[in-house]
């Protein structure tokens, strides 16, 4: 069962958001129970948001946001389309994706990544190493786009787990966020 802050959003994509053209289309992948399609819906972006099971998500479809029912791990070729905005991972890791991602943004697009990494299974799931990215993994993968922030290491909140994580444009380097201050991690 997750916690409270774990169903909050993540401090690493509230803190890149922003950078997101206003009013732009975002592809949640992976959305799960939707904690981050909440936040995209109310920062006012157009959101698809994807998944193999979508009960949880069928509460956001309206006007503003897409629901699709998709098993991304079925090894067919890559269903979405493009021209994104954002394109937003977390907590989730299917390698053969990877090279998807970057092409299916926009100009000016970003890509927001953060999900587990070697290590992870010293303090608990997943610790398959399918399932954990190797060091610099993302960098790797998203060699082709100006990279924003890179972070790789140990986190405690909003449990212990070694992560990785990655906001990087599909085009030249741009204004930076601010930090999401301390308060609003709570």
């Amino acid at each position: 069962m997750l916690t409270n802050q774990q169903r909050k959003p993540s401090c690493w994509v509230r803190r890149f958001a922003p950078l997101i053209q206003p009013d732009g289309h975002v592809l949640d992948l992976a959305a799960g129970a939707g904690r981050h399609t909440r936040l995209l819906l109310d920062m006012g972006f157009r959101v698809t948001a994807v998944d193999r099971e979508v009960a949880a998500l069928e509460t956001f479809t309206g006007p503003r946001c897409t629901v699709r029912e998709i098993d991304l791990e079925s090894g067919a070729a890559w269903p979405l389309g493009g021209g994104y905005d954002g394109i937003l991972v977390t907590n989730y890791l299917h390698r053969p994706l990877l090279p998807a991602l970057a092409p299916a943004l926009a100009p000016g697009g970003i890509v927001i990544y953060e999900t587990f990494a070697a290590g992870n299974e010293r303090l608990g799931r997943p610790s398959n190493s399918d399932y954990l990215l190797r060091p610099g993994e993302l960098l790797e993968a998203f060699a082709g786009l100006t990279v924003i922030a890179f972070e790789q290491g140990e986190v405690v909140m909003p449990r212990p787990a070694v992560i990785q994580r990655i906001a990087a444009v599909a085009g030249p380097l741009g204004r930076l966020p601010e930090r999401v201050d301390s308060a609003a991690r709570r």
